[in-house]
């Protein structure tokens, strides 16, 4: 996906019971960078005492220097990558948090959005509360302070009883190990094995990378405490329709991972073969945007018939730019990050496979350049349906009025994008490329349902 105005949540990596906890969730949110690359952070537990580092930039950027992880010992860590979705970008709202409360640590990092986020601010700061941060991820270490309950757990079950939204969550205190996963299971959340320590991450891929071995998901509605007595799982209140984000399978994991029980690369491939089939087209060639849509075009390609080509370079080098191109080279943006084949678009009718539009203009933009590189006719086909509502369950979207799908017809936006042809896969066809039911999602940005209610808070925008 090329649009600018979404993005990776937040990551979460944890270790209990390893002398290396550090080093490997350096490594682990390594792992988990593509869910979010504007800031990182790692805390530590070395026998009571917690040791913090954290920063703005990549998981490379922010531990460059050695002493950064050097400094951070014990056998127990939890970590962070942050895409901001709700709080502002800047040096205080990078995760983990830590507090002291009641002469004890805890510390959290946390993937998701909370719904009811400004009421519970409001009313905790009418309380007397004093807020360190604009991030939502805070509300969550107050009301676990403010709980009447005696024990850790029991007061970060009070806590996340009374939130609602997506969270999926890792506390560090000092027994061990905390991972929650909100009722209706938004967003991923695993439960590894390496050697004789338990590791916790927001996708297996992570595992992959330090040799641990995946055992399960963290359940919706779970909360997990892992301390040196072993594992206990605790509930929180109430039933909730399961509603895993199915974007996490369109776009947000890595294809090597395996998310809410299945396997990335395989459900993607579902998703081009059914593209395929409901919108095959006459061409020569079918090429993919790198490199979230590669799967799908795939998966286009061995059903359709149609050879497979590598029609754009990406260049895995880029960061940001911080200068404006002058108005004769305003496209140099995009040509900085991706490169058309001369040899595999000229004189060809292709199709162009993308996992989804926003808001269009980057993908206008690699239309023209799909042009000039001499393409005869261009196919645009894509891996989703069209996206007409924003998120309120951890992703940074675009409000309504600038989501083009919400806006214009797919004819409109066909025109608009300069192209022979667009066309989506259906909400129908999208659902039922899971072996799971297709109940067990949630495509609310497609289809504007939401499984939960949304307050009307400043024009119902995400913020984070």
């Amino acid at each position: 996906m090329l649009e600018p105005m979404i993005g990776d949540k937040c990551g979460v990596f944890g270790v209990f019971g390893n002398a290396r906890a550090v080093e490997l969730s350096y490594f682990g949110l390594y792992a988990l960078q593509h869910r979010g690359q504007e800031s990182a952070g790692i805390v530590s537990n070395n026998n009571g005492t917690f040791n913090l580092h954290k920063g703005m930039g990549l998981v490379s950027e922010v531990f460059a220097k050695r002493a950064a992880l050097s400094n951070l010992r014990g056998k127990v860590a939890i970590g962070h990558t942050r895409y901001s979705t709700t709080g502002a970008s800047s040096l205080i709202n990078i995760q983990p948090f830590i507090i002291t409360n009641r002469s004890r640590n805890l510390a959290i990092v946390h993937n998701g959005n909370l719904t009811n986020s400004q009421q519970l601010r409001q009313s905790l700061d009418r309380a007397g509360a004093i807020f360190q941060t604009t991030s939502d991820t805070e509300i969550i270490l107050h009301l676990a302070a403010r709980s009447s309950k005696r024990t850790r757990i029991a007061q970060i079950c009070d806590a996340l009883n009374t939130v609602k939204g997506a969270f999926s969550l890792l506390f560090l205190t000092e027994r061990g190990i905390i991972a929650a996963r909100d009722p209706h299971g938004f967003r991923p959340l695993c439960l590894g094995k390496y050697r004789d320590a338990w590791v916790v991450a927001s996708e297996t891929c992570a595992f992959d990378l330090i040799g641990a071995r995946y055992v399960r998901d963290i359940e919706p509605g779970e909360v997990l405490e892992i301390t040196e007595t072993g594992l206990k799982s605790y509930w929180l209140k109430g039933k909730a329709k399961h509603a895993a984000c199915i974007f996490e399978y369109i776009y947000f994991s890595r294809p090597d991972s395996k998310v809410f029980g299945e396997n990335v690369d395989k459900v993607r491939r579902r998703l081009g073969r059914l593209l395929a089939r409901e919108h095959p087209v006459e061409a020569d060639v079918v090429i993919g945007i790198p490199d979230s849509a590669n799967t799908a075009t795939l998966g286009y390609a061995e059903e359709s018939g149609l050879r497979f080509e590598i029609g754009l370079i990406r260049n895995h080098y880029v960061g940001r730019t911080f200068i404006d191109p002058h108005q004769d080279i305003r496209d140099l943006d995009m040509k900085v990050k991706f490169n058309p084949v001369k040899g595999v678009l000229k004189g060809r009718r292709v199709v162009v496979v993308d996992d989804s539009i926003v808001r269009g203009t980057t993908s206008k933009k690699m239309v023209k350049m799909i042009r000039d590189a001499g393409a005869k006719e261009v196919h645009f086909r894509v891996s989703s349906p069209p996206i007409i509502s924003p998120c309120f369950f951890g992703i940074d979207m675009p409000t309504r009025k600038e989501l083009i799908a919400s806006n214009k017809t797919v004819r409109q936006i066909e025109k608009h994008l300069g192209v022979d042809s667009l066309r989506y896969l259906s909400l129908k066809g999208m659902l039922s490329m899971s072996c799971l039911p297709d109940t067990t999602f949630c495509s609310s940005c497609f289809s504007g349902k939401y499984p939960i209610r949304i307050p009307k808070i400043n024009g119902n925008r995400n913020k984070r």
